[in-house]
């Protein structure tokens, strides 16, 4: 009997387990695709603030995976045109003033996206949370007046990744983002995202607004204003080709 009662106890735990991981999964999946689906066309606005100037523009982006991005600049008049394309592990810069495409060289990487506190590197470095990190629920109840669940994800050891953890946050009954910390491989805060502005984009309700605070500059930020969003737009791998962009 004591066999056979431990034989039950051991196969409901490891079903509970199974059951935990299912729904992790299907909660960071739900995450991931919130912004882009198969792929996605947006217009939205960037304000960044930083100790020495601020800045905001509006642009029109299309996506297609994660593998291809483009980004076309509509204002300000001085930078309208202006266009970022991603194409697997390369970046490049249109320039419409002087008719020139410039590639982003390795030693350009870390530098400033757009002004903001993104670099090029993330977004080559995009990543889906469930394909790169190992994930557990490490809080789940009423935090701030909210109901959360907190979930701590460790980088898997072959993943292309540059943090030593993130801890994520969502409401516990629509799974929307709340707030994300990002740590260093020294385990230190590096920067966090909070999510809000909550309105119907592409026939959901969804977080418009995403803001950005280095920890070092914690008096700066970026912020990214979601206007409009569809997704599982068709786009052709053409649409993203380095040719096609003097013709955008």
């Amino acid at each position: 009997m004591r066999i056979y009662l431990s034989i039950l106890l051991s196969l409901m735990l490891t079903s509970l387990a199974w059951a935990g991981d299912i729904r992790t999964s299907q909660i960071l999946s739900q995450v991931d695709d919130l912004w882009r689906g198969t792929s996605s066309y947006a217009i939205a606005t960037l304000r960044v603030q930083t100790k020495h100037y601020s800045r905001s523009m509006t642009m029109a982006s299309w996506s297609k995976g994660k593998e291809k991005s483009l980004t076309k600049i509509l204002t300000p008049l001085r930078e309208k045109g202006t266009i970022t394309l991603k194409s697997g592990n390369h970046i490049y810069t249109y320039l419409p003033k002087t008719d020139r495409t410039i590639r982003l060289s390795s030693g350009m990487m870390m530098g400033s996206w757009m002004g903001s506190h993104l670099t090029n590197d993330d977004l080559v470095k995009e990543s889906r949370l469930e394909d790169d990190f190992d994930a557990s629920i490490t809080f789940e109840g009423t935090r701030n007046g909210q109901n959360i669940i907190e979930f701590t994800l460790m980088p898997k050891e072959d993943a292309a990744v540059v943090w030593g953890k993130i801890v994520l946050e969502v409401e516990a009954e629509r799974h929307l983002p709340i707030r994300e910390v990002f740590y260093d491989e020294d385990m230190q805060v590096s920067r966090t995202f909070t999510f809000t502005g909550l309105k119907q984009l592409a026939g959901k309700i969804r977080p418009s607004i995403m803001h950005i605070v280095p920890a070092d500059k914690p008096d700066e930020f970026t912020e990214f204003i979601f206007e409009e969003l569809t997704l599982n737009v068709p786009l052709s791998d053409s649409f993203f080709a380095k040719s096609a962009l003097k013709r955008r």
